[in-house]
């Protein structure tokens, strides 16, 4: 009976160291994957791109719908900018134009970028660069465009809609109450008269004569010359390059 009790209680001793042994390995595992999962998480946080060395790279910022703010754009050019492992600045332009001060903007800090000179800065045009598209390309070191592409359009226009007969049909009328004669120019619910026509086609041919000043300053071009092409109409990049308003042809 002692016997029996003294291997039973060896037995169970074993047991227990067995399972303790099993315990710690089983923590150490749980410890290599914990480890191993920090290892990827921190890994997975490092730039590996400015880490690494791989060469010049190229920035390219996208404008390819109507402009109307310049906020993103101005913001993604100074982080190209001031971003180290970017050698160049590709400025990608495919719209229509659109506001006058957003592409003043960032024709400003494409002006500025090129100025600098520490990077630069080349405006390529897609299918369509025309107006205030082509205003943001005039700021950059170089400007190509596609043989086909749509450019130029050097104008500024405004538009709106005359609602008045409308109105008079649905029985509506608008009462308005103003400071100044010229406070509600531009009104849809009203015919604009001779006074208002003077005082719009005066602030679009101020507009205007910013743009051609532009150009004839950026393309080297005489204010006469760039008048004779600034009635509006929209160059093939082929015609474009022949009167001097890109540099070359060339695609993306």
């Amino acid at each position: 009976m002692e016997w029996f009790a003294i291997k039973y209680d060896l037995s169970r001793a074993e047991t227990e160291n067995m399972d303790q042994g099993l315990k710690n390995s089983n923590r150490r595992y749980s410890y290599w994957i914990i480890g191993g999962l920090l290892l990827i998480i921190v890994l997975s946080l490092i730039p590996w791109e400015n880490a690494i060395p791989t060469g010049p790279k190229v920035g390219i910022v996208e404008i390819n719908r109507p402009i109307t703010d310049s906020k993103e754009i101005v913001k993604d050019l100074n982080y190209f900018l001031e971003e180290s492992s970017i050698s160049a600045i590709v400025i990608r332009l495919d719209t229509p134009g659109g506001g006058v001060a957003a592409s003043q903007e960032i024709y400003e800090k494409v002006k500025k970028i090129s100025e600098k000179g520490s990077k630069p800065i080349i405006a390529s045009m897609g299918g369509v660069a025309a107006s205030g598209g082509y205003y943001i390309a005039l700021g950059a070191d170089t400007i190509i465009a596609n043989p086909g592409t749509a450019t130029g359009s050097i104008g500024v226009i405004m538009t709106y809609p005359v609602v008045r007969e409308l109105m008079d049909k649905l029985g509506v009328e608008q009462e308005t109450i103003k400071s100044g004669e010229l406070k509600d120019a531009g009104s849809i619910f009203r015919d604009m008269n001779e006074k208002e026509k003077k005082y719009w086609q005066e602030l679009i041919d101020n507009l205007h004569r910013q743009f051609v000043t532009v150009v004839s300053k950026e393309r080297n071009l005489s204010f006469t010359d760039v008048s004779k092409l600034a009635d509006g109409r929209v160059f093939s990049g082929m015609q474009a390059l022949d009167v001097g308003l890109i540099d070359l042809l060339g695609t993306m």
